[in-house]
């Protein structure tokens, strides 16, 4: 079985479609989905829509490759967008956007005492789940402001990606839970009669969780819920709202993985999760995928010859292996890159690897990186024997080259063997690829990149 069972995952027509209104990039820690939904922004941009990128990454690393010197709450516009859309991105501040529902929903005053609340400023800053609350909180604003065409969502970087579906009803249900409407009666009975229900009915709760938490917080937290009493059950009520929005078919699912085995695993619980709660799954991007042009050459050839030409030279000659290896280097098509940039090696001479078609760029410098202790003097006046001297040399050099070579062929295998057991568990998931660029990205060139990798699709080169 092989990735495409399921067909190549379309990305431009999903962006040009009016109907789409909302793409959700998920998936598990350090996999690109940053970089991924940053891209599929830019590309949506100038493509003629006008989006918004809602990041909720610690780094800031979406600010700086879209060349703004900060993103806060307030999405800022793009600049150097080519196109007729427009780009905006924002990254979510947490903290703001809990105190804007309270600014929204409670009068001033009641709002101001919830506000300096420690238990609400502690809750705001760092409770479990609240950041992903506060992402769904945030995408049903953009959403009901209908300004924008499209909004890219980059979930949290949580330990589980199901965590952006599991936060939201947690915490809705903790603030609307048994405990809480514990905590709001006394507050609600009111005067001596609620103190004395919760002096005889909740004494033995109240005096362990005083031992445990102090009694100072015990009443910070008694002082919260009575002023937060009236927003408990609107914090269920959004929650409930934006996760029925995820299900509408405005929306698409993005599974962003690695080609490596934790990532397609978690990739496929969190496939597996979507199609339970009936959640629209656009498919999966599989990002930072190998490849090599050099793919004909196998990692068990590679290893072979490169054996032979360590050996030593007058028994590798005798045994007339000498021309093996440089014939299957000759071959077309057989290296990464094309040959001719090797740096000079000899008065008059063409390098010996861009001959045998070596990766120029590791080529340049393998004197120093391969074989510290080998020095390679070209110049025959101050050499004996220099041709002697310059073929063990070369031939040190292109055994480490073709060692390289082997690693990469084994990666490439190893890749190729994770992503067939994701397709074989789920053959129905469109996929597309990305190929790995030798750098990050920092700037709108290399999400242009991205995007244009991210549209192409299919492998890279060697990779299937």
């Amino acid at each position: 079985m092989t990735l495409d069972a399921a067909g190549a995952l379309a990305i431009d027509p999903l962006l040009d479609d009016p109907g789409t209104r909302i793409v959700v990039c998920c998936g598990s820690g350090g996999v690109g989905k940053t970089t991924t939904a940053a891209a599929l922004g830019v590309r949506a941009a100038e493509r003629g829509r006008r989006v918004v990128v809602l990041t909720i990454d610690p780094a800031r690393r979406l600010a700086q490759s879209m060349g703004i010197d900060s993103l806060d709450n307030t999405p800022r516009r793009v600049k150097d967008v080519e196109g007729e859309g427009e780009l905006h991105a924002m990254m979510l501040d947490m903290k703001r956007t809990f105190d804007e529902i309270v600014e929204a929903h409670a009068d001033p005053e009641r709002a101001k005492a919830i506000l300096t609340n420690p238990f609400y400023q502690s809750l705001s800053a760092g409770f479990a789940g609240t950041q992903e609350y506060m992402a769904m909180e945030k995408l049903g604003q953009l959403r009901a402001r209908d300004e924008w065409d499209l909004i890219v969502v980059d979930t949290p970087p949580s330990r589980s990606a199901l965590d952006f579906l599991d936060a939201p009803k947690r915490l809705g249900s903790f603030l609307d839970g048994t405990f809480i409407k514990l905590l709001m009666a006394p507050a609600k009975m009111g005067g001596r009669a609620g103190m004395k229900f919760l002096n005889v009915g909740m004494s033995m709760m109240t005096g362990t969780l005083g031992k445990l938490l102090g009694g100072p917080f015990l009443h910070d937290v008694q002082t919260f819920v009575a002023a937060m009493d009236t927003m408990f059950g609107g914090f269920r009520t959004r929650a409930d709202a934006t996760y029925r929005l995820l299900q509408a078919p405005g929306t698409a699912f993005l599974v962003v993985a690695a080609p490596e085995r934790d990532a397609l695993r978690e990739a496929a619980y969190f496939v597996e999760r979507l199609a339970a709660d009936d959640m629209p799954l656009a498919g999966l991007v599989l990002n930072r995928v190998h490849g090599s042009a050099a793919a004909r050459l196998s990692a068990e050839r590679a290893l072979a010859a490169a054996e032979s030409l360590e050996e030593d030279p007058a028994e590798y000659a005798a045994r007339g292996l000498a021309e093996g290896p440089q014939e299957n280097l000759d071959e077309p098509g057989i290296v990464d890159q094309k040959p001719g940039k090797a740096g000079h090696r000899g008065p008059g001479a063409p390098s010996p690897e861009a001959e045998a078609g070596i990766d120029t760029a590791v080529a340049t410098n393998a004197d120093t990186d391969i074989d510290a202790g080998t020095h390679v003097d070209t110049d025959a006046g101050t050499d004996p024997n220099p041709d002697v001297d310059t073929e063990e040399s070369v031939q040190r050099l292109t055994a480490g080259l073709l060692r390289l070579h082997a690693e990469r062929m084994q990666v490439l295998a190893r890749e190729q063997r994770t992503r067939d057991r994701f397709t074989a568990l789920h053959p129905e998931v469109r996929v597309t690829e990305v190929a790995a660029l030798p750098g990050d990205v920092h700037d709108l060139t290399g999400l242009r990149t991205i995007g244009e990798r991210l549209a192409a699709g299919g492998s890279p080169a060697g990779a299937s």
